[in-house]
């Protein structure tokens, strides 16, 4: 009985130290894409300056003044959703105890789900919500995932 008892404990742990490194890893790789989404949202207004009138201060403003905006506005949206999204999954995937792609999956649905979320609240045009949830997020993961596992070539 005891014999038995030791291999479940010994089981258990060999399972768990890898489920827990991996939760770590997304928790770690969607903080390090929240950082790079914030940051590219943030500064796209100095580098691509808003139309005349438009007020980002409030989610409510934002949305009221949205259909000033010109595709350029949109440029550092996406950016910093699809860059996010990637360098959350690489995270994630390189920190990984086994699975990394699906760290990486994890981390881009994660993002599509508060892409959807950020879309429901403040709108945007058409063309932007659908080239912003078909392409910043899933081929994202995806992308971060292949590169963190990817194998290094050595060269001579």
């Amino acid at each position: 009985m005891v014999l038995v008892h030791e291999f479940f404990r010994l089981s258990l742990v060999r399972i768990m130290k890898p489920l827990v490194r991996n939760v770590l890893s997304v928790l770690l790789g969607f903080a390090a894409g929240s950082v790079v989404n914030m940051v590219l949202v943030n500064i796209g207004p100095f580098v691509v300056p808003l139309p005349e009138g438009a007020d980002v201060s409030s989610m409510e403003r934002l949305r009221e003044t949205m259909e000033r905006f010109t595709p350029a506005n949109f440029l550092f949206p996406f950016l910093g959703h699809a860059l996010g999204t990637l360098v959350g999954a690489f995270v994630a995937a390189k920190l990984a105890a086994g699975r990394p792609m699906r760290c990486a999956i994890v981390i881009g649905v994660l993002f599509l789900a508060g892409g959807i979320a950020a879309m429901s609240m403040i709108g945007g045009p058409v063309w932007f919500n659908v080239c912003d949830l078909l392409f910043a997020y899933i081929p994202m993961g995806w992308l971060g995932g292949y590169l963190a596992s990817r194998k290094r070539t050595q060269s001579p």
